[in-house]
């Protein structure tokens, strides 16, 4: 294990993040944001109740008409007065981003945060400028207040991705029913502990799920299918959320010799305990697929049949202490099939021997009144992963920049690097590689209104300079690096927008 190898660019990326980022103002513009989104949160409520007073005025009419009856109005008027307050009716959410990446050529571009050799193993990179996919996600959601005061919600999401540029995308298209569940709240026969928990079955993901935006990566993605209860009160400063998701290991080759069973399956069942005190988060993970040991991963290997994950997360409420602002911050460590550090439980392959630590971090702030910075770190070191003696260790290094020049105009900057030390031992044909992958973007940007990171939708124009060390070509021929015209050196253009609501 290069252990030297790995902390010294790890050491190197804290150390620039962090440099110079003491000191930073940027108040007058979040306090403008902040009362631009309260402004926004008024109109839309003086909205329902100007909905609900033309619906309480027609239901009077129809009772002064003999067509209700006061039963029924009083029933009909709790529904109104419950859809202006939000706690019922129907709603919907979108995530979307489509656009161009054209390389010098002028022909479709290889890219994407997983681009690289690291790429496979969760190691992403910076996405702005970088992504050549249409994606989508519809999100629809049902509220019900009942008189009793339980709540109940229920969602569905559908989601699509496709790389072609072309307007019928059927034969490429992969729609998906991506979450399906129920969710009951305030449920009056809950008491003590389970006083303001809630309750969910189906399929879904799980509500406290956070990413890197930048990089398009989770710290954590659980997800699947099951049951759990959340924010149970077990002390003053303490909640805990409880869940079973199921995934299921489907059509893999086993090590069997009986005659025609080629194949088999599994469920990987997860139990997870979630706890928050205060700002800091604990997450335990314990996972079991029963036969997967029976998996065939080559050079005798077998698959793990159980495995454990655990995080420590703190979300803090500034700039790292030196600003107003945000960060997040975790590590994560996980053993046999919790060796898959952000998609827990998602993958069957892992050896019962693997190991694998995850470091993750990112901050928002203004460094100026118009001027936002978002520096990310995501680093990660695994051994045993697919076969014994195998090493896998990257580290990424990413700097979102963002000039608020107008209402409707910023200038967008990314610098991303990423060090990578492969050695697969032979796995799936792949070559030990170590080297460097470094990547700019500039990005004029359009938009209703500028003011903070979050602020979508926007409509980017772009050009980056990718390049990296000519030995990653070699590790892998199913990989986009070595491919023709994608060697290193690598002009790419292009437009997207990304929408969320």
């Amino acid at each position: 294990m290069q252990t030297a190898t790995f902390k010294k660019p790890l050491a190197i990326a804290i150390a620039s993040a962090s440099l110079g980022l003491a000191g930073m103002a940027g108040a007058d513009n979040h306090s403008l944001e902040q009362r631009l989104a309260e402004l926004e949160a008024r109109i839309a409520a003086a909205e329902q109740r100007a909905d609900a007073a033309e619906q309480r005025a027609d239901l009077a009419e129809q009772q002064a008409e003999g067509r209700l009856s006061q039963d029924e109005v009083e029933e009909r008027l709790a529904r109104v007065e419950r859809q202006a307050s939000g706690e019922e009716g129907f709603s919907f959410n979108v995530y979307a981003r489509s656009g161009l990446l054209i390389g010098e050529d002028g022909k479709s571009a290889e890219g994407g945060p997983y681009v690289t050799p690291a790429g496979s193993l969760g190691g992403a990179v910076g996405r702005l400028g970088n992504e050549p996919d249409t994606y989508a996600e519809a999100i629809f959601n049902y509220k019900m207040r009942f008189d009793n005061g339980a709540k109940a919600h229920y969602r569905t999401m559908i989601a699509d991705g496709t790389t072609t540029s072309n307007d019928w995308t059927a034969d490429e298209s992969n729609l998906n029913v991506r979450q399906v569940y129920a969710e009951f709240s305030d449920l009056p026969s809950f008491t003590g502990a389970f006083e303001n928990a809630s309750i969910w079955a189906g399929k879904r993901f799980d509500r406290d799920n956070f990413d890197i935006h930048w990089m398009d990566t989770d710290f954590i993605f659980l997800s699947g299918t099951g049951a759990g209860i959340y924010d149970m009160q077990l002390a003053d400063s303490w909640t805990s959320n409880l869940s079973l998701y199921g995934r299921s290991f489907s059509d893999f080759p086993v090590t069997r010799e009986s005659p025609g069973d080629e194949s088999g399956d599994t469920d990987n069942l997860i139990l997870t305990s979630n706890n928050y005190f205060g700002n800091w988060q604990w997450m335990v993970n314990g996972m079991s697929a029963a036969d997967n040991e029976e998996r065939d991963i080559g050079a005798g290997q077998e698959a793990a049949e159980s495995g454990v994950h655990t995080m420590v997360a703190y979300h803090g409420d500034s700039f790292f202490g030196l600003d107003e602002g945000n960060f997040k911050a975790a590590v994560m460590h996980g053993q046999g099939l919790g060796a898959e550090t952000k998609g827990i439980g998602a993958r069957g392959d892992l050896t019962e021997d693997a190991t694998a630590t995850r470091v993750g971090l990112y901050g928002t702030t203004y460094v100026a009144p118009r001027w936002r910075l978002a520096p990310a770190i995501l680093a990660e070191t695994s051994e045993d992963r697919y076969v014994d003696g195998d090493q896998y260790d990257w580290a990424t290094l990413n700097v979102r920049l963002a000039n608020e020049l107008t209402q409707n105009f910023e200038m967008q900057y990314e610098a991303s690097y990423q060090w990578m030390d492969l050695d697969p031992r032979g796995f799936d044909g792949r070559t030990a590689v170590e080297g460097d992958y470094t990547k700019f973007t500039v990005a004029p940007t359009f938009k209703p209104q500028v003011g903070g990171f979050w602020q979508r939708p926007e409509i980017r124009l772009f050009a980056s300079f990718s390049d990296w060390d000519e030995e990653l070509n070699d590790y892998s021929a199913g990989d986009a690096f070595g491919s023709d015209e994608f060697t290193g050196s690598q002009w790419t253009f292009g437009v997207q927008t990304e929408v969320w609501f």
